[in-house]
């Protein structure tokens, strides 16, 4: 089985909601790191992109920084 999708986010963003929603209705196994949770969180999405923004979105070695923007590349990964 494939590593499952890493997002990190936080409870009011949209567009991380947004995301969990279309993992969850394409069946895509994922990890949910709430960076309002845990203050690692936050750092591991800055070594990654050198930003503080979320969704962060980790598919294998692929790392997006959002998701709407990102959806056609990401759906193309997961197919």
């Amino acid at each position: 089985m494939k590593e499952p999708v890493k997002i990190y986010t936080i409870p009011t963003c949209s567009d991380c909601n947004f995301a969990k929603r279309y993992f969850k209705e394409h069946d895509v196994p994922y990890v949910d790191y709430n960076c309002e949770e845990d203050p690692k969180y936050p750092e591991e999405v800055w070594n990654l992109t050198g930003k503080q923004i979320v969704p962060t979105i980790v598919i294998g070695d692929n790392v997006f920084v959002g998701f709407a923007e990102n959806l056609s590349e990401i759906s193309g990964l997961l197919k």
